[in-house]
């Protein structure tokens, strides 16, 4: 394999982190804490390895195959995280490698786990490293799920393929001019959504930080209590907002902003979604009003905000539903599991797939009823090939596979039955907080062993590359081309 194209993408991911560390350090100096430094510093490394990467590996053909991008993906990853890990360990903080590893890509893959106690007298460059890492890490997943991913055809992913479209249903005519658009998108979001948490209550500091991680649905606060320190409605319902956002494919505000308003709401993988998310939301609401005594308003705030969180795979908190009783505990482990659509910034399983699964298994259903009948799945209107339902099927198998061994591992480790299994299945997901009293919504990630946090980051990995996008780089036939 030719890695140098690999490593000059590489090298120019690099120096842009490079770029994106004087922002806390120029937070740092301004506030006059002396990590400016620090962070100057690990700009300076890593802008020179970066640079280096790219200068020595020019070449003349750009044109990655198959076995490049996904080698491109995973090492891009890897090595963002582990240069991101730089300013965490030399700080103030002093995070151990593990642990900073692990806040770094768990920042990058925007799952918000975090092994950082006492947030709000953490340095304002490291609040805002963290954000920033969330930002940037949703920004990248969505260009991969636009125009990698697809490509690659993994976990049936080939569904969003620009060129098996119709060249009328094309937002963009190529999917680096998609990227670019969307991109823009993701700038004004996030400014409009700035300027609504400053309007409703939020210092500067706060709405700006609380906003990256928001339309990242990745979940870091400036606080240790996270959304649930304000105390306030207004607050809590631009959360919503803006994590429902970035849940939604952003390709779909494209094609609206193109003169198709409808694009949102009649696409059957948001209307899957909603749907799902009203009926969780109604159903705890209920249970919190029946048999938890809460008035119906609180109880539809409370319920409404914490299964956003959890659903969109963000991971604010303004309530332990750990204490909401027998039935929201289970009902909470099984969300974790659904994410967002296919295109957002969300983690999951995602939406589409158990459509498709839904439709193979109506199909078999009908199969059996009646032996000579033609029957074939649809989404989105448009029959689904038989690859795109193995490459689900597969997609489902590995899930769970992963999910059980790495399960096994924590358990290995001391961690109790509850704690292993929802730290791995968020982690995965890409969620944050897990169930719990250690690892949940009123806790962190601080206390659990050091080995444990590899195999959690190394979920993080694989659930926000989509697994196989890692899973391929272990197998001999790849190097063997």
């Amino acid at each position: 394999m030719d890695f140098r194209p690999i490593f000059l993408v590489v090298g120019m991911l690099l120096a842009t982190l490079a770029l994106t560390m004087l922002v806390p350090a120029a937070v740092d100096a301004f506030s006059g804490h002396a990590d400016w430094q620090v962070f100057a510093m690990s700009a300076g490394v890593t802008l020179f390895v970066g640079v280096a990467m790219a200068l020595t590996c020019r070449s003349g053909d750009m044109q990655l195959s198959i076995h490049q991008a996904f080698a491109m993906t995973t090492l891009s990853w890897l090595l963002l995280a582990a240069f991101a890990t730089i300013p965490f360990v030399f700080s103030e903080l002093r995070l151990s490698f593990t642990d900073a590893f692990f806040e770094a890509m768990s920042g990058f893959t925007t799952t918000g786990s975090t092994v950082i106690v006492g947030l709000d007298k953490a340095p304002p460059g490291i609040l805002v490293w963290r954000s920033l890492l969330q930002w940037l890490g949703g920004l990248g997943i969505i260009v991969i799920a636009i125009a990698v991913l697809p490509m690659l055809r993994v976990g049936g992913m080939q569904l969003f393929r620009m060129e098996s479209s119709d060249r009328s249903e094309k937002a963009l005519p190529r999917a680096a001019q998609i990227a670019s658009a969307i991109g823009i998108i993701y700038v004004v979001l996030t400014g409009i959504i700035a300027i609504a948490y400053w309007l409703a209550g939020m210092s500067g500091f706060d709405a700006i930080n609380h906003t990256m991680t928001t339309i990242a649905t990745g979940g870091y606060s400036t606080h240790d209590n996270s959304i649930g320190h304000f105390d306030n409605v207004k607050i809590e319902m631009i959360a919503i907002v803006g994590m429902l956002a970035g849940s939604l494919p952003l390709v779909l505000y494209l094609r609206t902003i193109q003169g198709k308003p409808l694009a949102v709401l009649g696409d059957g993988q948001v209307q899957w979604y909603l749907s799902i998310i009203a009926m969780v939301v109604v159903s705890t609401a209920a249970w919190l009003w029946l048999h938890g005594g809460i008035h119906p308003l609180t109880a539809l705030r409370q319920a409404a905000f914490n299964i956003f969180s959890i659903i969109t795979t963000t991971g604010y908190a303004t309530a332990d539903y750990n204490l909401w009783g027998t039935f929201v505990i289970p009902l909470f482990f099984f969300i974790i599991f659904i994410g967002g659509c296919s295109g957002s910034t969300a983690g999951g399983i995602k939406i589409f797939r158990i459509q498709v699964l839904y439709a193979a298994a109506r199909m078999q259903l009908r199969r059996l009823a009646h032996p000579h009948g033609v029957f074939i799945p649809h989404y989105n209107r448009q029959p689904i090939s038989d690859e795109v339902i193995v490459s689900v099927l597969s997609f489902f198998f590995m899930w769970f596979f992963i999910f059980s061994v790495l399960s096994l591992g924590l358990g290995l480790l001391g961690l109790d039955f509850l704690t292993a299994l929802s730290s791995v299945a968020q982690a995965l997901a890409n969620v944050g907080p897990a169930l719990g009293p250690i690892a949940g919504p009123a806790g962190n990630y601080s206390s659990f062993p050091d080995a444990a946090k590899w195999l959690l980051a190394a979920g993080m990995l694989l659930g926000r590359l989509e697994l196989f996008t890692v899973m391929v780089m272990f197998s001999r036939s790849f190097w063997r081309g």
